[in-house]
């Protein structure tokens, strides 16, 4: 989650872009929100282009490092009783209180490659969640794929399947879940990154890629998982003593 102000245009803008593409984020609803409970911390909200899809939940605590992303959150969905807004990260001094909402569940979407410390970024967020305390993960994976869009968003890294479980371990999480996402975002973000060195993806870009693809190579991924793609979704909850 970038911090400058620059950066936060930045991703402003990138959010605003990525908010119209409304098949893939229907695909994102059926790919997380099965593995989320009643209470559900949301950790990197943005603007709120997926906090939509969890507002008949009983609550929802909307976290991100931006205060204007929060604003923007309270904004859109106002006088929502089981909606809090929490401007902060894993580091501050305020965020281990969030355990006393009892949350079950935390949907961390394409965030956690922003974060330097991500092995203490989930830990925390292990921290303030009751027992089994399950984390849905969105991150975008093979560092091949890292080019200009990655160095712009302010990516620290992309993750390859060894690595997320590995990091998984380290933070004392148990990986119930893994699999590649979006096969056909792979190639197109390897063109983007190698051959056109593009610094954004163009809304034209998006437009077909969500009208046209998305459409058919969900229902693909769903009966036929990829062997890579684009991104990875893991499933963690906190590992049990035998």
């Amino acid at each position: 989650m970038p911090h400058s102000t620059s950066d936060a245009d930045y991703q402003h803008a990138d959010l605003l872009r990525m908010g119209r593409a409304h098949n893939y984020a229907a695909w994102q609803r059926r790919l997380v929100t099965p593995w989320l409970g009643r209470r559900v911390l949301e950790y990197g909200c943005g603007l709120g282009n997926f906090t939509a899809a969890l507002l008949d939940r009983d609550m929802v605590v909307a976290c991100d490092t931006e205060p204007q992303f929060v604003d923007v959150l309270r904004q859109r969905f106002p006088e929502r009783a089981n909606l809090l807004g929490f401007a902060g990260d894993t580091l501050s001094s305020e965020f281990p209180a969030l355990s006393q909402y009892e949350l079950d569940s935390c949907a961390c979407l394409n965030v956690l490659e922003h974060i330097g410390d991500d092995e203490q970024a989930l830990q925390a967020i292990a921290g303030v969640l009751k027992p089994p305390g399950t984390t849905v993960l969105l991150v975008p994976a093979f560092p091949a794929l890292y080019g200009p869009i990655d160095r712009r968003l302010k990516h620290a890294r992309r993750y390859t399947r060894k690595s997320l479980v590995d990091l998984a371990k380290r933070a004392g999480l148990h990986v119930r879940h893994v699999q590649h996402v979006n096969f056909i975002g792979f190639f197109g973000w390897w063109i983007n990154a190698h051959l056109l060195r593009l610094e954004e993806q163009s809304p034209s870009q998006i437009e077909i890629f969500d009208r046209w693809i998305v459409p058919v190579m969900s229902r693909v991924e769903q009966i036929v998982p990829p062997l890579f793609g684009q991104s990875l979704l893991a499933v963690l909850q906190k590992a049990t003593l035998a």
